[in-house]
């Protein structure tokens, strides 16, 4: 019996107990479809949070006030820390460095008010964030030298105080309750596994220091912004940065008070995170396709209790082993193949519907059916139609003649 022959009559089989059929291929169905969503949707998590990453700029650099679990009483980071670091001779891959303070405070303006993030920060912030108003102007050496009480507002804030995103600019808020003249609004960036980047407000560092944000000691900073001079010079810029608060701080080998973090270390552990959440979901997915695939071995059984006076018949008239062991399996394996190729369908409905849900939500998600996805839903569903199908198919082939004759 060749390939073809096995085929059609595998197809006439399957056709001639059309419900039962198609019940086992559902199960395949929805095995098939959930796997191929979950991997789209894990995908399309993963591009949205390395993408957000990447649009905080490649050659960025952050430096964070402590370091290891053995350093007690770290140093703070100040702004002698930055001024060193901005050194071009000291370090010469780095391009740009903006000190800032961070905080919350309330804002209002005619009755409205919204706690939001207030960032006090320098001119050059502007550059190393890659950030952009869209009407007005951002902090200058003016705003900074007299410590000026003005603030440039993120469009969430602008909107929830105004009811307006344009047209605010030298419009006066209260921060705190002290008064401050609006002087620009920021581009709307979004939000994402960082927070709404639109949900802040803007002064200059020197403000924040002596009327907003209190810290310790005055040249204080909470965050060291530093720009490379290229993404290629990030690695070399951030052991110039080390170098420097090294010998500033007097830490020992292994004893650094601070913590260096680079876009490439972000994006490592976000796509590490969001990998194993793409394996999980996938792996829970297959838990449905597995039970597709007990329920083709159950369906397989009982054709094979159901067709043994004709496996009888057929071994009699002269048919191999062979033979019926390919018949059988044939038929195991069109079911799973009938079951994927549906199941890709239904992966790709459930996949635009979530996006589309996400969207609603405004949930930066969109899924992506990749071509590895769908080869490996295809393959696993045949590989699952030849694992759970070898069995019945064997029990058949293996049936006696004579026995198979006389079973009632």
């Amino acid at each position: 019996m060749n390939f073809w022959q096995s085929f059609i009559e595998a197809l006439e089989s399957l056709t001639s107990n059309k419900l039962r059929s198609g019940l086992t291929i559902l199960g395949i169905v929805i095995g098939v479809g959930a796997v191929i969503a979950m991997l789209a949707i894990g995908t399309g998590a993963e591009n949205s949070i390395t993408g957000e990453i990447q649009g905080i700029g490649t050659n960025l650099i952050f430096v964070f006030r402590g370091g290891s679990e053995d350093v007690r009483n770290p140093e703070p980071l100040t702004l002698g820390d930055a001024e060193a670091i901005a050194d071009p001779f000291a370090a010469p891959s780095v391009v740009g460095v903006a000190p800032i303070l961070q905080g919350n405070a309330e804002v209002s303006y005619s009755g409205e008010s919204a706690v939001t993030t207030i960032n006090g920060v320098t001119p050059d912030y502007e550059v190393v964030r890659n950030y952009h108003v869209t009407e007005g102007e951002f902090i200058s050496e003016a705003h900074m030298l007299g410590r000026s009480a003005v603030v440039i507002l993120g469009v969430d804030v602008a909107d929830e105080l105004f009811g307006r995103k344009s047209g605010l600019v030298d419009e006066t808020v209260r921060i705190e309750g002290q008064p401050f003249r609006v002087i620009g609004v920021l581009e709307e960036k979004g939000g994402g596994s960082f927070g709404s980047e639109d949900d802040q407000i803007i002064v200059p560092l020197t403000t924040a220091q002596t009327r907003l944000i209190r810290r310790s000691t005055s040249d204080r900073v909470d965050v060291i912004f530093v720009g490379a001079a290229s993404a290629d010079l990030v690695p070399q810029a951030s052991d110039e940065v080390a170098q420097i608060l090294r010998q500033r701080h007097r830490t020992g080998i292994g004893q650094d008070d601070f913590t260096i973090f680079s876009q490439q270390d972000f994006l490592d552990v976000a796509s590490s995170i969001t990998g194993i959440l793409t394996i999980f979901l996938g792996g829970i997915a297959g838990i449905s396709l597995l039970v597709g695939g007990i329920g083709i071995m159950n369906i397989m059984l009982v054709s094979v209790v159901e067709r043994t006076r004709e496996i009888g018949l057929r071994k009699a008239m002269g048919a191999r082993k062979m033979d019926i062991l390919t018949q059988f399996l044939t038929e195991s394996v069109l079911l799973s193949l009938f079951g994927g190729i549906v199941g890709i369908g239904l992966g790709w409905l459930i996949s635009v519907v979530v996006g589309q849900i996400a969207a609603a939500s405004d949930a930066d998600i969109v899924p992506v059916i990749g071509m590895d996805a769908v080869l490996l839903a295809t393959l696993f569903s045949a590989a699952v139609g030849v694992f759970f199908g070898l069995y019945p198919a064997n029990r058949a082939a293996s049936l006696e003649p004579v026995e198979a004759l006389r079973y009632e």
